[in-house]
This record gives C-alpha cells, sequence and structure tokens, in this order.
C-alpha cells in the first residue's frame, strides 16, 4: 500500500511542478519509461531513485515520501 502512495505522490509532486513525464525524467537523469512504470505502480522505486526524483523536483526526500495524507 506505501508503494501505490508514494507512486501518487510522485505523479502529484510532479503535476504539481508542471513537469510532463519526459521532463521529469529528463531533469532526474532517468528514462520517461521508468517515471511511467513507477508512476503506474508497475515498479518500485529504489532510495536512489526517490533522492532523483526528489531532487528533480526540488522537494525534500522526506516530502515526496511523506504520504500520510495520499488516499488510494
Amino acid at each position: 500500500m506505501i508503494n501505490e502512495k508514494i507512486c501518487l505522490k510522485i505523479k502529484f509532486e510532479r503535476q504539481k511542478k508542471g513537469f510532463s513525464q519526459e521532463g521529469l525524467a529528463l531533469e532526474a537523469g532517468l528514462s520517461r519509461n521508468a517515471i511511467w512504470k513507477i508512476e503506474s505502480g508497475r515498479v518500485s522505486p529504489t532510495i536512489v531513485t526517490l533522492e532523483k526524483i526528489a531532487a528533480a523536483l526540488e522537494i525534500d526526500f522526506a516530502t515526496l515520501t511523506d504520504v500520510s495524507k495520499v488516499e488510494l
């Protein structure tokens, strides 16, 4: 369940910043396919990947992974 919430949080934060999946992928040094797989819940992101995404979104790792208010 926490993985699904993190995936939703990534998508929410990406859209809030106005990034496309491709734009976030470029900023984070990942492939667009990787972002798509993470957001769709097909793969679980590693801590290193989460750190890259947080940096690309210019938010703290803790903010990205705080899913206490995310509802499925």
